[in-house]
This record gives C-alpha cells, structure tokens and sequence, in this order.
C-alpha cells in the first residue's frame, strides 16, 4: 500500500498531520527559549553544561523503552501490525541510554554519578505522562508522542551534537548519542504515515494523536527547563 493510497482511503491522515505540523512548530519554537538551547546557540556552551544534559536525558531515556513496550502491551489484535513496530521500537531503543552513559564518562563525568541521578521535575512530568498513556487500552494516540520525541532527532540532534562538537572540541564518538539519533529517528519517521494511516479511523482519534503531540512537547521542553532540578 503506497502512501497516497492511505491518505486517499483515510482523510483524517492529512488532517492529522496538519495538526501534528503546528504541534511540532509550537514546540520548536518553545526549545528556541529553553536556556541551555539558547547558550548552544549563543556557541557559549561550557562542558558542564554538556554534562548537564546527558545526565538528565538519561533518566527519562532510561523509561523510553519501558513506556514503548507497556504501550504496545495494551495494542490489541485489531492493530496487530502497530503492535509489531511499536515492539520493535522498544528493542531498538532499549539500550539508547548506554550511549549517554558513554557519553558523560568521555567528557569527564562519573560513572557513578550519572546512574545515581534521579529524574528532574520535568522529566517527573514527561514519564509519567507516558506510562500514563501507555497503561490505556488502545493507546494509539502515543503515535503523537513519537512523532514528536523522533522528529527531534530528525529536525535537531544533528544540529546540536555538531555544534557541542565544535565548540567543546570533541570528537564524534564524544556526541554519538545525538548524531546516532539524527540518522536513526529518520528511518523511523520514513514510514509514520503509512502507521498514521492503519491507526486514524475517527476524528476523535485523530484529535487525540494531536493533543497527546502537543502534551510531549511541551513536557519535554519542560524536562530540558529544568535541568539539575530534581
């Protein structure tokens, strides 16, 4: 099934992803007020701040998987082939957070430190909305969630690990967490609107994947506000 045999069977898909478009520009232009997105852009980022970031990251990355899986756990049989992908997407993501542990140890952090860290207030907020989510039958709405938390990757990881890069003098492999996520979360977001198309089958579903979209981005601001605030 081609892409414009599912948007032409299934309105509600552009209309979807119309919305998810303004969800997505709202929370671009949200990061561009966040402080440390706004040091990076300055280029007067300072290690600590690099630092700073991987260790909060972590905790929520840590639950990704966990979320992913509790989700797909709840898809039932009518969305069998969602099921699959979402099942997929947790094997795939399970062990991201290694890449950030590596990633804070090459730049001088601890070990130690980064896996004692505890969430901070917003990253509270960001997982336990999605466990929330998650726990519900049939929570299909949470394609919102990832088109938001991928299209990160895709519109932004390559951008600020190239830019931590070059102003802290690192190399690749100290910023490969954010540089493997600009390649990856690509490939993921390749086939959304082909799910987009097997999941929207009524408008209040379609509401739903947009105002889930909009709660994550907002959230995930909030966790990136609140760095070392725990």
């Amino acid at each position: 099934m081609t892409d414009s045999t599912i948007t032409s069977e299934n309105p509600l898909v552009e209309k979807t992803l119309r919305g998810l478009a303004v969800a997505w520009s709202d929370f671009g232009s949200r990061l561009e007020r966040v402080p440390i997105v706004e040091k990076l852009n300055r280029n007067a980022l300072r290690i600590e701040d690099y630092r700073s970031l991987l260790c909060n990251l972590r905790q929520q990355v840590v639950d990704g998987a966990c979320w992913i899986a509790r989700a797909a756990s709840n898809i039932g049989p009518d969305h069998f082939e969602l099921r699959s992908r979402f099942l997929r997407h947790a094997v795939t993501e399970h062990r991201d957070f290694r890449m950030l542990e590596e990633n804070y140890v090459s730049v001088g952090g601890k070990l130690a430190d980064i896996r004692a860290a505890g969430k901070n207030i917003g990253s509270e907020a960001f997982s336990a909305f999605m466990f929330h989510r998650a726990s519900q039958p049939e929570p299909l709405d949470l394609l919102g969630a990832l088109f938001m938390i991928e299209g990160l990757g895709t519109r932004r990881a390559r951008e600020w690990g190239e830019s931590i890069r070059d102003q802290l003098g690192l190399k690749d492999e100290q910023v490969s967490f954010l540089l493997y996520h600009a390649d990856n979360d690509e490939d993921h977001l390749g086939d959304f609107r082909h799910w987009l198309g097997t999941a929207v089958y009524e408008e209040a579903l379609s509401q739903r994947i947009i105002k889930t979209a909009r709660v994550v981005g907002r959230l995930y601001a909030l966790q990136l506000e609140e760095l070392d605030h725990a």
